[in-house]
This record gives structure tokens, sequence and C-alpha cells, in this order.
């Protein structure tokens, strides 16, 4: 079919979902945990900002031995799936991003479904959507996990220290146990499924079923004892053998909630490398994670569409942020989101438009998109048509996703001697995942970031359960450099499920445009939107500035908005450039380095 004859029945398509807003929760199921205060930390020769201290500690060990920045990101979520287990860990996905100092380069670990599933994984009988917990609970919703094949693959490629060295502080920390903290307790006081897993209510709480106490010295030999197979064999430990038969094992025979999870899935799987998405915003290049990740395309599109507006005229005041700096903002997020929303999906299976992200970050598309932003909210927006490649033919997918995306997820951000980076997000999805715990870690339940519906009146949805395809993310590490010098001036992340992208654009506008430092930047309160009302955090905003926003037609949604933003920034600093790391202020992680 020509272009030509196919434009009409797109822009038809695309008409009618201005009034069909997708389906949005602001629920964290990975909650509030309460306010602490983080201050600037600043290092001259390396630094890890993560969310733990123990994972903080474990990487910088591995810096000091003169690991590279992969080295230490290894060492740092093994840490982080043991004293961060709600969030990320070895049975879930992750995208990295790493800067070798001269390229980007974009490492693809996200989760596959089985290949016996299909686009009918969550529906019932009768056509409709099974409800979310229904669909999360239990072995239904497991993907293949893919963060350490990912890893593994980076190392080989930018490693320096021994593999098998990169798993001690974590097979230590697990052997002898760490305090469990205050976050950790107040989650698994408030999970209501965890504890249908005879594993890990044993683990996790006490014999009248209660959450172990704050400072109750957790031990995890299992853990320690799966970390010791993967340092001696590699990936593989994880992908083949007993423990990948366990995996299977414990997916397939939920007794309520099966999945369709084999050991040839868990054995065919491969990280992917792929070429990051890479954009010139004011003095800058900022870069993200291609599809199957939606962030780097938003993060993209809205700093595209913002950089004809002078944005540090609006730079926040005594009243903190302007009303008119959040409009704008939001305006460009609702028109990035229904972009996101109708085309972006795992491009291996699906086409974006113009077979590429070019055509998403096309600088005069772009600039047809910002000029809908008016001085009235958009409300629903509706996605855009980017231009298409001459003579391409383009099987695109018209139908609104609906998947229940939620925000149990970690980031961390590290910069070693050399002045490279990774900018790492590491999820197992909801909280505490599928509430399955084999081998001293929990399964991810990964699949149920898929749209639980395939199609709908407008045609197939991008993101629909296909097997062996990798769900949508909206997940969003980022690098940000400068344009002329090529230096590295930023690495940062956040958790947040669909709301990542938001916390990563206001964390970029408060660094690059209003010349915060990063910590500032990142404590400032979160608010955006993902296509429909606008989200802002509970209790941060001064009642004129919200009064403001519902004049402009803005319908407010107030929630926790629990981000985990973890980033390195380069700064000047009594006459030297040093790096300075800032850790959110809404969880329990920090910043440290020499």
């Amino acid at each position: 079919m020509k272009i030509s004859s196919l434009l009409p029945s797109l822009l038809l398509a695309l008409a009618p979902l201005a009034h069909s807003a997708p389906a949005q929760d602001p629920a964290a199921p990975e909650g509030a945990s309460g306010i602490q205060s983080k201050q600037l930390s600043y290092a001259k020769k390396h630094m890890v900002a993560a969310a733990n201290p123990h994972a903080v500690e474990a990487g910088l060990a591995i810096l000091r031995k003169g690991g590279s920045a992969v080295d230490a990101a290894i060492a740092t979520q093994l840490v982080l799936g043991l004293c961060e287990p709600q969030s990320s860990g070895i049975g879930g996905g992750a995208f990295m991003l790493f800067f070798d100092g001269r390229g980007v380069h974009a490492w693809d670990g996200r989760e596959t479904a089985p290949a016996a599933v299909d686009e009918k994984l969550f529906l019932q009988a009768d056509g409709s959507p099974v409800k979310r917990y229904e669909a999360i609970v239990g072995g239904r919703s497991v993907g293949v996990p893919g963060v350490m094949r990912m890893l593994e693959a980076a190392h080989k490629e930018h490693g320096k220290l021994p593999w098998a060295s990169l798993f001690e502080p974590a097979i230590q920390l697990a052997q002898q146990g760490f305090a469990l903290s205050p976050r950790l307790h107040k989650l698994l006081s408030d999970e209501p499924f965890l504890k249908r897993d005879p594993v890990a209510a044993a683990y996790f709480y006490d014999e009248q079923g209660k959450a172990r106490p704050v400072g109750y010295l957790l031990k995890n030999p299992e853990y320690a004892a799966s970390l010791r197979l993967l340092a001696a064999k590699g990936a593989a430990a994880l992908h083949e053998g007993p423990l990948a038969q366990a995996i299977v094992d414990k997916v397939n025979k939920h007794a309520a909630n099966p999945g369709k999870l084999s050991v040839q899935d868990m054995r065919d799987y491969r990280a992917k490398k792929r070429e990051a998405v890479c954009l010139d915003y004011r003095k800058y290049t900022v870069c993200g994670m291609p599809p199957p990740s939606s962030g780097g395309i938003a993060v993209a599109q809205v700093l595209g569409m913002l950089e004809g507006r002078d944005m540090a005229a609006l730079k926040p005041g005594a009243q903190g942020i302007s009303a008119e700096a959040m409009h704008w903002i939001s305006q460009a997020e609702r028109l990035a989101y229904a972009d996101r929303d109708h085309y972006a999906g795992d491009s291996d299976f699906v086409p974006l438009p113009g077979r590429g992200v070019a055509a998403l970050l096309d600088k005069q598309y772009l600039k047809q998109r910002a000029a809908l932003m008016g001085e009235k909210s958009l409300g629903q927006a509706a996605p855009g048509l980017p231009p298409f490649k001459p003579g391409a033919n383009d099987k695109l997918a018209f139908g609104r996703d609906q998947s229940p995306e939620l925000p149990s997820t970690s980031h961390f951000s590290i910069v070693d001697a050399q002045g490279h980076a990774v900018a790492m997000t590491t999820t197992i999805e909801d909280g505490f995942g599928a509430r399955l715990m084999v081998g001293g870690f929990l399964l991810n339940n990964q699949l149920t970031d898929f749209s639980f519906v395939p199609a709908d009146q407008h045609g197939p949805v991008a993101n629909r359960v296909q097997g062996g395809k990798r769900p949508r993310s909206t997940m969003s590490p980022t690098l940000v450099f400068e344009r002329d010098s090529k230096k590295l001036q930023l690495a940062a992340g956040s958790p947040g499920g669909p709301a990542i992208a938001l916390y990563v654009i206001k964390t970029l506008v408060g660094v690059l445009d209003w010349k915060m430092d990063v910590q500032q930047a990142i404590a400032l309160p979160n608010f955006g939107s993902r296509n429909g009302g606008m989200d802002v955090e509970e209790g941060a905003f001064d009642e004129s500035v919200l009064q403001d926003l519902r004049q402009r037609g803005h319908q407010l949604r107030t929630w926790s908005m629990t981000s985990g933003l973890h980033a390195i920034e380069r700064r000047m600093r009594d006459g030297e450039s040093v790096w300075a790391g800032g850790a959110d202020p809404r969880r329990e992680g920090a910043a440290r380095g020499d």
C-alpha cells in the first residue's frame, strides 16, 4: 500500500483518540515511606548514587579496586536485589546506558514473554481483561529474566575486574545478614499478597505473619548460594540447569495462576545492544534508551517541544515551581505520552512510524506538536502523525494501550575513575514482583507491562502480548553531555512506572534550564501529565499554584509520586571540576564517592 493512500485512514484512526483517555491509576504499590533530607555529595575520582546505602558501598568497593563503572554496576545490582528486593533483582530485567569515553552503549536486558503465550494471556473467557492482581500474583505474569545476561554481556566488553570478584560484596552481606530498614519494613507490613508464597513468608515474616521488625538481621543463605553459582558459571547458571528448572517449576506449578515458561525460554534469552536515543537540547546532548523502552523517546520529545520556550525565565521562586512552568512542561508531556501510548512497543515486533526513532524526534514534527500547546490545558491530547520516509510501507498499530504499569523499580548512577559512566534502571515491575520466591530472590511480573487488551476499534495495540516479545517500559536511564566538548554532564534516572519520564524531565529542566545542583533538582516537587489530568505530589505545592493550574484547565490529582531518582553531575567547585551526587529524599538511597 502506498503512503498516500494510507494517510486518510491514519488521520481517521488518530482523531477519536483525543476523546478516549488511557486508564491511569495513580496508586503506587511501592508506596511512600517518608521524606529524608539529603545533601549534595562531592567526589573527585569516582561516585555511586543508588537506592540503598549497602548497594552504594558495594559499588564503591569495586571502584576502589580499580573496577569500571560496569563492574561497579554488577556489584550494586546484586546488593540491591538483596536489600531492596521489592524493587529489582536477578529475577527481573533492566536497561543500562554506558558511556565508555567515546560513545554511548544502550544495553537491553528487558524480560521476554514465553514462546507459548499469545495476546489472550490476560483475557477472560468472555474476552474482557482479568483484574490487575489476578494477573500479577502467580506464574502467569512472569517473563524470562534478563538482567544477568545483560550485565554479563556488558562486562565482557567493558569489565576490568574478574566476574566472580564482583559477587563478593553481595554474597558476604547475604551470608552475614543486613539490618531490615524502616522502608522495607513498612512495605512488607502493607503488602497483602507476599505471604501467600511459603518461601517468601518464612523469610520476610515471623510466625504470626507480621513483618520482621526494623533492625532485624535478615540473612539469605539461598541467595548467597545462587550468587555463588552465577559467580562460578556466569549468567548461564540462571538460564540453564537446576536454578533455571526451579524458576520454571515455580512459575508453572503455581496452584491458582500458573504460567507457561519453559526451560527453552530461559536458555534462549539474549540481551541486546541497541542504539541510544539522543537529541540536542540547547547546549547539551541528551541520550536515553530506545524501544522497548518508551522513556528515551518521551524525554527527548518533551525537551524538543520545550526548546523554543524560555524555560530559564520560569525558574522557581519563593513559592517554588510556578504554575506557568508546570503548565508548559505538562503540555509537552501530554503530547509525548499520546505518541507513546499509540506507537511505542517492542520495535523488533511492531515498527515505529517511519521505521525508526528519527521520525518521532524530527525537529519539524516536534515544532508542529509544540504549536498545539496553548494557554489552556490540552486535556487529552491526540497522537501525532510523524513524517514517513518516502516509499515506506509501515503497518502501524492504532489501538490504545491498556497496560497497568506499576512503579516498583530502582535506579543507580555510577561514574568511574576514567570518567566513564553507567545509568541503569532495573525492575521486577510491581512491588515484590509476582510474589514468587526461588533461590533467595523474587521473580518479576513483567508481562503485565503488556496491554491486557490486544486490540480495539482502531486496530491492534503495539504493546500487545506476543511470544518472545519484550513489554514496553517507561524506564528512562539518561546521560547528558555538553554538546561542544562532548564531556559527560549528568547521569540520571528514576523508578516510578509510567511516571518515570515525568521525574526525569523535571530533574533535567532543573539542572539544565534552572541551573540547580542535582540534589536541588531531585528534591523539587514531582508533577506532570501522562496525557489526561495533571499529577501533583501530595502536600508539596502552594494552594495558589494549584488554583492557577485549575484556572488553566488542568484537572489535578494529588498522590505520593514516590520517585527514586539518583543522579551524578559534573560541577565546578573551588575552581576544579568534580562529581556531585544526589539521592531522592523520598527513599533511603545515598550518593557517595572519593
